[in-house]
Parts: structure tokens; sequence; C-alpha cells
């Protein structure tokens, strides 16, 4: 996380408009309209601050609430570029460094054609001048309803180098006329540290729990009076918390990529092979040899996979012939799809993401009915009842994406339920680049407080060139799921150089080498590995804190070493166990 100058971390670069000025003047204070017939003015909203509004929290955890009730109002607005623009200052942004914006916005008829919709979207987006050339990087996207309230937007950028020219930071998006609201505004440069010893903390209370251990004598051991003072070693030997990675035909014949893979991930999932598009690429023509050799695979090493995916919403993602059907040949193929692989591999993969990407794409429910996704569930529950069946769709962590926020998933979950749907889980896919830790527990949040099901990262990629930033970048998200206790586990898109679906996002090099980025996600598994060591109490108690998981303790006496084992699970009191030794 270097920089070459000194970083104000948390100061706001763009003023204070919401803070409550003396006046008007003051209020719009650095703020410019965009379009050639935008006004703005400013304007005080009846609660204070709007009571509908959550507050924010810092790179700390502490909460932010608006510091005050004014705000800026864009009016006959032309277009979705046309809204407002604040100038930040000259050298204020440092390369390398994330930046999030934060803020509340909303929407309201100006009377124009479109001023009548249910909900528009509204964006924030950084205009860098590169020496005459103008680069726009999106820094918050979200929907907002004309009949509703304020939206809090969020979001984060990273300059890779000093801009030679002026930035600013443009609000805009919504139709014309459609009235843009903005208050509250914050351009701040994120304090990763803090957020990490943040974490650290609520690490502690989420996967940790205390543990005693009561000793007391058995065979071998003459009597329990001798066991106080014996020697105590506590070793972690796995995490209920797994992380896991995708794996295809390929990369498992590489001696290096399954050095890596065995030694550091505990689950798998088939990047390509259990696709519809792989398994029946021509009508009729089923190959499972693929997918059944991967599992070999997984069975050999003790991983177990995921089951993706059964179907894939998006068009593009389609085999022709499937495009080809009727709606009855069409509804004949999706019930032959689901009774050909769930009852092939019933009770081998105990996840299915069951119709992936359906924020993006509306295939066979625009086909079927829309009913089709929620059949697909309840077909895929009758037929392999132990597996747990999952949504799973991109860009829901990132905030800058309008059909894919948490509330929008949230929508399609109930959705499914209403239809009869077994939804088991929510996967958030995790292809991300320049994460923001508070942007993604601000989504994880708001998932688990509306669905109460458990999530899970499901293809996590880290898309930076700089290995040290690519490495920062992977802890934010390993650390934000590992601290909140919605999340059951995380699974990665690949981590070898030249064998991935992404650029720059490698773990592993292609000769092996584990780079920085690597190295970052064995050190973190060390540290949420647990490893005390002590001795026995006079009351024959060794007492320690662990990671949940499944352990082996070594208990040293005058005749020996004896060594048992034992499982710390999730709880909020102290687990006592009875060891007799």
């Amino acid at each position: 996380m270097a920089c070459t100058r000194e970083v104000a971390f948390g100061v706001n670069l763009i003023g204070n408009n919401g803070a409550a000025p003396a006046d008007e003047a003051s209020s719009l204070a650095g703020w410019a309209p965009v379009g050639s017939r935008t006004t703005l003015s400013a304007h005080v909203e009846k609660d204070d601050p709007p009571a509908a509004m959550l507050p924010a929290v810092d790179d700390g955890g502490r909460e932010h609430r608006p510091s005050g009730s004014r705000y800026v109002l864009a009016a006959r607005r032309d277009g979705e570029e046309d809204g407002l623009r604040h100038p930040v200052p000259a050298g204020a942004l440092v390369p390398r460094v994330t930046y999030r914006v934060a803020g509340w916005v909303a929407v309201q008829s100006g009377g124009g054609e479109h001023a009548g919709g249910e909900s528009h979207v509204v964006r924030v987006s950084l205009h860098v001048d590169d020496g005459g050339e103008c680069r726009v990087l999106g820094c918050g996207a979200v929907c907002a309803g004309v009949a509703g309230g304020w939206v809090e937007i969020n979001g984060a950028f990273r300059l890779k180098a000093t801009p030679r020219g002026a930035t600013a930071v443009h609000v805009h998006g919504a139709p014309a006329g459609v009235d843009v609201k903005l208050m509250d505004l914050r351009v701040f440069a994120a304090d990763r540290k803090a957020r990490f010893r943040h974490l650290k903390e609520k690490t502690d209370k989420v996967r940790k729990r205390d543990v005693v251990l009561k000793f007391s004598g058995g065979a071998g051991v003459e009597a329990t009076a001798s066991i106080p003072g014996a020697a105590v070693r506590v070793v972690q030997m796995d995490n209920v918390f797994p992380l896991g990675t995708c794996i295809n035909g390929s990369v498992i014949q590489d001696p290096n990529f399954v050095d890596f893979f065995t030694n550091n991930f505990d689950w798998a999932v088939f990047e390509n092979e259990l696709k519809w598009y792989w398994t029946e690429a021509q009508r009729g023509q089923l190959n499972y040899r693929d997918a059944d050799a991967l599992l070999d695979f997984c069975d050999r090493h003790g991983k177990p996979a995921r089951g993706h995916c059964i179907f894939w919403a998006v068009d593009g993602s389609v085999q022709q012939w499937i495009k080809d059907l009727g709606r009855d040949d069409l509804a004949s193929a999706v019930r032959g799809r689901l009774t050909g692989l769930l009852s092939r591999y019933a009770g081998r993969f105990p996840h299915y993401d069951v119709n992936n990407e359906m924020l993006h794409g509306r295939f066979y429910r625009d086909r079927l009915g829309d009913d089709a996704a929620a059949l697909m569930f309840r077909e895929a529950a009758r037929l392999d009842p132990a597996a747990r069946l999952f949504v799973n769709d991109y860009n829901v962590e990132c905030a800058n994406d309008p059909n894919a926020t948490p509330e929008k998933y949230i929508e399609l979950i109930d959705a499914l339920r209403r239809g009869g749907a077994a939804v088991g889980g929510v996967g958030i896919q995790g292809h991300v680049s320049n994460p923001s830790g508070e942007v993604i527990c601000g989504a994880l949040d708001k998932l688990a407080a509306s669905t109460g099901l458990p999530i899970w990262i499901t293809e996590l990629d880290v898309s930076e060139p700089d290995v040290s930033l690519r490495a920062d970048d992977l802890e934010v998200v390993l650390r934000e799921a590992y601290a909140h206790p919605a999340v059951a586990g995380v699974v990665l898109w690949g981590f070898m150089q030249g064998r991935m679906w992404r650029q720059d996002a490698s773990l592993v090099d292609a000769d092996g080498t584990v780079n920085e980025a690597g190295q970052r996600l064995v050190n973190l598994r060390r540290e949420w590995t647990s490893d005390a060591r002590g001795t026995i109490d006079g009351d024959g108690h060794f007492t320690f804190r662990g990671y949940h998981g499944t352990y082996v303790v070594q208990v040293t006496t005058a005749t020996g070493k004896i060594l048992k084992t034992f499982t710390v699970d999730k709880g909020d009191t102290s687990l006592v166990l009875d060891m007799e030794i």
C-alpha cells in the first residue's frame, strides 16, 4: 500500500455540502451545472437529517450520518450526462491510493417524458483530464425512485498516475425530465490499515471461541494429580470456513498447480466442464467424461466441488441448438437437463448454481415464463434434496452496476421463493478491481439481513497489473468475507498465470513461483489457523481461544505423549470439553 506522498485519510476532498451551511450560496459553493439548460439550487430537507437514511460506516467501523439537511437540486436536465460537477483540488489525488465516494441521492419529477418512471439510475463518476484526453471512471451507481426517498450511493476509484489536467466529480445518469438531488457527497482516501484493524477485531468475535479443555486421569496416567503442569500443544487441522478455486481438465495436469491447490484450498468448482454448453454442445450428444474426470480428481484429494452451473440465463452463454427450439421443445430440454445431470450426480455436489446470472439475463424466463427459474429450483430440490441450491451473479458487491444492486438481488430471491424455489444460498461472484471493503460489507449486510441465507463468494479474482496492489486488493476481499458472519466460504476463479479467465489476477506465476498476492493468501490462511502451547493448570484445565474447526491436542506427561482430537463449533459461550487421558 505504498505511495509517494503523504495521504490524509478520511478527509473530504470536495468540501462540506450538506453540512448545514449558513446560506444558499455557501451550500452551492464549488458545484457547477453540467448541461446547457441545467440549473442548480439549494434546498432544505424537512427531516434533519432524513430519518430514512441509514448511517454509512467509515474505515474503522464507525457510523456516519449526513451532517446536515441541505441538498443541491439539479433541474431542467436534457439528458443522462447532465447534472452537476465539483472539481477536485489539483494534487489532491495520490496515485495507487484507493478513494471512496459516498453520499445520498434522490430523484424527483421535473415534468419531462420520463419523469413518471418507477426508478432511474443515478451515477457518480470521476472525469480526469490527461493532457486533453478525458477519462471517465465509474464511482458508483444506484436506482432511485421518483416516489421513493434518499438512497445511499457508494463506490471507489484509484488512479495509476498523477492527472496531468483537471479532475472533477460528476453526478448524473437519470433521463431528461428527472431532477437529481444530492446530499453530503464525500470523496476521501480509504484507510485500509484502519479497516483491517477493525476487521481483525470483528473476526475475533465472529470466527473464534474460548475453549476450556478439562483433563482427567485415565489409562496410562497413574493419577489425576499428576496432570497439572503437563505440557500441552493444540494445533488446528482445518478451518470450517472453506477456501476453494476453480479447476479444469488442463490445469490438473500441471504439477505446480496441483501442489498449490492441494496445499491451500479446501473446495473446487469446475470452470466449464459441468455447464450445459459443455456437456451437450450438440443436441443429444452427451459428454460427462470431463466432469467425471474432475470429480475423480477431487475425490482423490478429498476436495468437495460446487456444481456450476445447471443453466445459464445470459443469451450469449446458451448454445445455438437450444436457441433454435420452440417453447414446448425447450421446456422438454430443460427438464431433460435437470433429470440427466442431477440424477447422474445425486449426492456428489454439495452446491448447485441453478440458473447463473439471472440479474443479467432472462433467456429461459423470456421463453418459458417467469416461473421457469423457480421450476428449475423446485425440480433440482426434488432430484437432489441434499444439495444446497444457489443464485449466483456478478457486480453485486461493486456498487457500480444498476442491474445488480443488492436490492435487485433480494427482489429476485423473494420472487423465486414466492414461486416455491428452495433457494439455499446466495452466490456473489467477486470479479473485482480496486475493491472497497466498506462497499462489499454494505452489500453483504443488506443480503444477509433480508434473505437470512448463507453467502458464498463463488468466483473471486482481483485484476490489477501491480502485484503489490493486487495482494492488497485480495486481502480487502478476503478479510471482509472472513469477518462477516453471513459468509460461509470463498472460492477463487483460478490462481495461476496463463490459466485464468481474467488477466493480471494470478497468485502463482506460470513457472510455479508464488507471487506477492499468492503469499498474501498463504499468510492469511496461516493467520486464521490456531496454534496454542502451554501447561495444564492446577485445576487440570488448559484454556485457549481458537478459530472454528477441528483440532488435535498433544499432552506430554511423565509417561509419554497422548493425542486427542476435538472440534470447535460456533457458539457465544465458552466450549468446555472433557479430555480423559
